[in-house]
């Protein structure tokens, strides 16, 4: 009986070795974000660098770049169903307005898409991965809500512009909140393949990541 204990905790230990083999380790997930042209004409690439690499967060891709129409569009990756629900939500500020709409919610949808386009082809943007762990939730939580008006105190969106959807609809045009980052993991990795090539990314060992991740805390006394 002992045998056999032995035998199918051995078994164990291989399945939980396979699964550990298999698993990424959450210190390795990516996320991706963009300093869109706003941050980069009023200056902020560095207090927004400094806030994303205070968390322990590693940077292992960065560039500044003019990003091209097809990029955009790629990144966005907008549909039909997308473009009726942005589109019915236009006709009714509108309307609320008591403006008359013009075209349909899938037009209008469309022309939101262009917008936004146009809008992140118009001067330099820094595009850049972070990796760590949590990296997708840590870096939502810093750079706060879509909305900078209503986005919580402390955080990128909040304390740096002031930007509002009323604002953004009454002048028919996207809104300006400094900066992009991945909603979740399989959407950082989408956008990743749109801004950068493999070959781009580095792979380094950061002395603070002994500190951060280090389970055992070698090395720290001489």
């Amino acid at each position: 009986m002992l045998l056999k204990f032995i035998s199918q905790g051995s078994n164990l230990n291989i399945r939980t070795a396979h699964f550990k083999l298999a698993m990424k380790h959450p210190k390795k997930e990516r996320t991706f974000v963009i300093i869109k042209p706003d941050g980069i004409q009023r200056s902020l690439i560095g207090d927004v660098l400094t806030r994303l690499e205070r968390t322990g967060l590693k940077f292992i891709g960065m560039k500044m770049i003019t990003g091209t129409a097809e990029q955009a569009i790629a990144h966005y990756a907008k549909d039909d169903e997308w473009f009726e629900k942005v589109g019915t939500q236009m006709i009714k500020n509108m309307e609320d307005m008591d403006k008359k709409p013009e075209k349909s919610a899938l037009d209008y949808g469309k022309g939101v898409l262009n917008g936004l386009v146009d809008f992140m082809t118009c001067c330099p943007i820094v595009v850049m991965v972070l990796e760590g762990n949590q990296a997708v939730g840590i870096v939502k939580k810093l750079v706060g809500g879509t909305e900078p008006l209503t986005s919580d105190v402390g955080t990128i969106r909040g304390d740096l512009t002031l930007d509002s959807y009323e604002i953004a609809n009454v002048d028919f045009r996207a809104v300006r909140n400094l900066v992009h980052a991945s909603d979740q993991v399989s959407e950082a990795e989408r956008e990743i393949a749109v801004w950068f090539n493999e070959d781009e990314l580095l792979s380094y060992r950061h002395i603070a990541e002994g500190m951060l991740y280090d389970v055992n805390l070698d090395g720290i006394m001489e």
